[in-house]
């Protein structure tokens, strides 16, 4: 099942995608919520009820009026998530960076996975991407899947972890690298470089829509793995190309560990992480490690990123400059 969170005539409603056709969960059935985050608070049950609607609909055998996906604006799958966390799963992406940087790769990274909380208000789905003058300063994608957790858990072991993910989702975790940087070099973070919008969608897809690119998880790791292509096109240049089954660290294990002696919630998003090749900043430093004149490349304001991940859809986001002249890196103390 793909579902959707949408705005069509003023209202943001919740539905059910298929070929371009999105069914209203609320015109199906009135006891279902018309937002994400209710929806999935409201249990498995509730999933359950929906992916019926969605086997009848695939039937053929629903009368129920429908909306085509052109005539409504797409939000964010899960809008205003209960948090959102981001990975390090891709090994091939960590090894070229610090490769890139002439520095070793980092021994803890095969120990165990690794995450960071980021701004779940500025979560974003399909559309434009407002930035300010400062998030131009190296300004870059991200190419990477996500998880929404479905149910609450606590302490959940990888074994068993697979059954708290209710979809799957694109990821552009957008940075500005200058911002990041400099942040970091204070060993916290990151922060403001990445603060400013994290884009999810189209669709949250769910795991039995995925069961035929299933494949075996790498060696000494459990959990779920697929074999789904992932590209970036930037002004319709493909500029990224990797697979989602690449993932060196599984969602399985990357939510055992989150959920350690914390709480997991329904509606919470974790990325997986760049995919090898996934930024401008990787692009970058393999081209100048080979090239002393590689000409590099940032987004700029008017550019046009698009996303595709196999089964779960293609994200296109349009780069925006704010009008303002406000710059947190003039404030910088001397």
């Amino acid at each position: 099942m793909k579902l959707v969170s949408y705005i069509h005539n003023k209202t943001s409603l919740l539905g059910i995608i298929q070929e371009e056709k999105i069914y209203s969960l609320k015109d199906l059935d009135n006891s279902f919520p018309d937002k994400m985050r209710k929806f999935l608070f409201a249990g498995e049950s509730m999933m359950e009820k929906a992916k019926k609607w969605d086997e009848q609909i695939k039937l053929g055998k629903v009368s129920k009026p429908y909306t085509l996906e052109a005539e409504v604006t797409l939000e964010a799958p899960v809008p205003q998530p209960t948090s959102c966390r981001d990975g390090y799963a891709f090994r091939q992406h960590v090894a070229a960076a610090r490769r890139n940087r002439k520095v070793d790769m980092i021994a803890e990274f095969d120990q165990y996975p690794i995450v960071y909380f980021t701004n779940h208000n500025a979560v974003q789905g399909p559309g434009e991407i407002l930035c300010m003058p400062d998030h131009f300063q190296k300004l870059d994608f991200e190419l990477e899947a996500a998880i929404v957790v479905g149910k609450k858990g606590r302490n959940v072991k990888a074994a068993d972890a697979d059954k708290y993910i209710a979809g799957y989702m694109i990821m552009n975790d957008m940075s500005a690298r200058t911002l990041q940087m400099e942040e970091m070099l204070l060993n916290l973070g990151p922060a403001k470089g990445k603060d400013f919008s994290t884009v999810i969608g189209p669709y949250f897809v769910t795991p039995d829509e995925l069961e035929s690119y299933k494949i075996s998880a790498k060696e000494g790791h459990v959990g779920n793995a697929y074999n789904l292509s992932m590209k970036c096109w930037v002004n319709g240049k493909l500029v990224s190309e990797g697979n989602m089954g690449d993932m060196d660290w599984t969602f399985a294990e990357i939510v055992e560990r989150c959920a350690y002696g914390a709480d997991i919630l329904p509606g919470d998003i974790i990325g997986s992480g760049t995919v090898g090749t996934g930024c401008f900043l990787e692009l970058n430093g393999t081209g100048l490690l080979n090239d002393a004149n590689y000409q590099t490349q940032w987004l700029q304001d008017g550019d046009v990123v698009e996303m595709e991940i196999s089964g779960l859809g293609h994200l296109t986001n349009i780069i925006k400059k704010e009008n303002s002249d406000f710059s947190i890196l003039a404030l910088k103390k001397k």
